[in-house]
């Protein structure tokens, strides 16, 4: 590599998203598109949604690709990701925001339900994310990979054992990934949504402004378009000086830690 890094000259026109049929990968879809980019997105199950995305993307005057993909056949998803590569003619930021999340104590959880999570959450995203770093590498022109943790990358949840575990892991990926890829000049980033108003929590299609939640400082769920405005930061020429970090939007959720822990009034807490 020059002494001039190439992220110093990164012009981002070609993205993936996985997970992208609806919530949080499908409002990032869509905020990539506006920041200039061609976009590969893929759906696990719903194709009519996913179209609804490459037709919101195809409006804006960009190019949207379709892709199925099951994270966890883990012997074709970075085909997948190769086949979208191909259909871009290139990739310069991926985006791994297929995820899920069995949630149950740990003396009950079952190790199907602790595979599942930590395949989906973790090995998908390293297979995936793999993919498409060795293209980025290959181009010779710098890149952008951005996965999507939790909160729980950080801070752990009661009920949420294989979450948490998958998040962490997730993050520490990311991390290893900014120090190995930064002479490709590659960044390797994390956003961590706190609660968001998506079918993942049980809000799709409710105005996060109308929910209470006195537990966070602002007062309220995200949407998941303030998450899409931060990936969207992390995958510009802006960041450019930025790898190895979790960017937590929360709404300041984390900050409440001890304060939370010593305002809890009863033991409603103890339940997944």
């Amino acid at each position: 590599m020059s002494e001039t890094s190439t992220t110093t000259e990164f012009r981002p026109s070609r993205a993936i998203v996985t997970g992208a049929e609806s919530g949080i990968g499908r409002a990032t879809a869509v905020a990539l598109a506006a920041a200039g980019m061609d976009v590969g997105i893929t759906y696990l199950s719903e194709p009519d949604r996913a179209q609804a995305t490459a037709d919101e993307i195809r409006a804006s005057g960009r190019q949207a690709f379709v892709e199925q993909i099951d994270v966890t056949d883990l012997a074709s998803a970075g085909a997948v990701i190769e086949r979208l590569a191909e259909q871009l003619g290139g990739v310069d930021v991926i985006v791994a925001d297929a995820g899920t999340g069995d949630n149950a104590p740990f003396l009950d959880l079952t190790l199907d339900q602790w595979r599942h999570t930590v395949s989906t959450d973790l090995d998908g995203a390293f297979v995936t994310i793999q993919a498409a770093a060795r293209r980025m590498v290959a181009q010779g022109t710098g890149g952008r990979i951005i996965g999507i943790t939790s909160v729980h990358e950080h801070q752990p949840r009661y009920g949420s054992s294989a979450y948490d575990a998958a998040k962490h892991g997730l993050g520490g990926l990311l991390k290893t990934i900014a120090i190995e890829l930064a002479e490709h000049g590659i960044t390797a980033n994390a956003v961590a949504p706190g609660e968001i108003a998506t079918r993942m929590t049980g809000a799709e299609d409710e105005d996060p402004h109308t929910i209470a939640r006195p537990g966070v400082p602002l007062g309220r769920p995200g949407n998941a378009w303030e998450i899409a405005a931060a990936v969207a930061f992390l995958a510009s020429p802006a960041s450019s000086y930025i790898t190895g970090v979790s960017l937590p939007v929360d709404g300041g959720m984390l900050q409440m830690g001890p304060h939370g822990g010593s305002h809890i009034t009863s033991n409603d807490w103890r339940s997944a």
